[in-house]
């Protein structure tokens, strides 16, 4: 059977960090309908002053937060002692855990377009340790489409095997399309999936979805993903439910509103790094 599109959320312009400019597709209100993932962040501009801020040193807890740079460039530092940069192509991918602090910039570049998610972690993983690893674009497999292309950011597609993740079954594919092209993709009838319109309009399950929209699929074994008449830039969002409560609060995303107090008062104690470095 193939999926149908049950819900849509068209992105809007907000701003975060330090001033950056972006297109908040995914939030609080979405928690429930597109479990397991919590946010999603979008970053398109040709005007290096809409982002070049970035977002300063800030705490996380309880998610883990995955930055895919298809144009442009973003820097990493951690409290763990990571510093690293990506490229157009590359993929940033930190766990937060039990809790990190860690900063992100954006250089300028002639296009900025881009997407992060936050993961949420199953409760029975809030506090793991924090770590952080980059996905370079070699270490990306590229994968030949009638009419396009797809680049397997994590995960699985078909015999083709990308960086897994380690506490939730994720399958990030960002798929590109030339004008008219299709492609249609097995899926795991048990797995929650959305896909992501990051350029572009495309049909999705015979129903047309406009640019920097999100749309949630409904159960079925296959989905079928076309181009408009113009290239589109599909990216698909593979994971499993947790149908566990959600206690948020700002960067931290714990299962109770006692567990997200805890995190403030680390915050506010000083103890919120040590909790992360002496977790057994």
């Amino acid at each position: 059977m193939e999926r149908q599109v049950t819900q849509q959320v068209r992105g809007f312009k907000a701003i975060d960090g330090a001033g950056v400019h972006l297109v908040r597709v995914l939030g609080h209100s979405t928690v429930d309908g597109y479990d397991p993932i919590l946010m999603l962040d979008s970053f398109d501009s040709t005007n290096p002053d809409d982002y070049i801020a970035g977002f300063p040193m800030h705490p996380h807890r309880g998610i883990e937060t995955i930055s895919y740079i298809y144009q442009g460039g973003m820097h990493h530092k951690d409290s763990l002692g990571n510093e690293d940069a990506i490229g157009s192509g590359e993929v940033q991918w930190m766990t937060a855990g039990s809790g990190i602090m860690h900063e992100e910039k954006l250089p300028a570049s002639p296009r900025m377009l881009g997407v992060q998610l936050w993961l949420n972690l199953p409760a029975k993983d809030k506090m793991v340790p924090p770590s952080y690893r980059s996905i370079k674009a070699e270490a990306i497999p590229e994968i030949p489409l009638v009419g396009g292309k797809l680049r397997l950011l994590a995960g699985h597609y078909g015999d083709h095997a990308g960086h897994v993740s380690k506490y939730l079954p994720l399958d990030y594919y960002d798929v590109h399309l030339n004008s008219g092209a299709s492609v249609e993709i097995e899926t795991d009838p048990e797995r929650s999936i959305l896909v992501f319109t990051l350029s572009g309009d495309a049909w999705v399950g015979g129903e047309l979805i406009q640019e920097k929209t999100a749309a949630k699929l409904s159960s079925g074994d296959h989905v079928t993903i076309k181009a408009g008449t113009q290239k589109a830039q599909v990216l698909f969002i593979s994971s499993k439910r947790l149908d566990e409560p959600v206690a948020w609060g700002g960067p931290i995303v714990m299962n109770t509103r006692a567990e997200l107090q805890k995190a403030f008062d680390d915050l506010n104690q000083g103890t919120f790094l040590q909790t992360a470095m002496t977790y057994e």
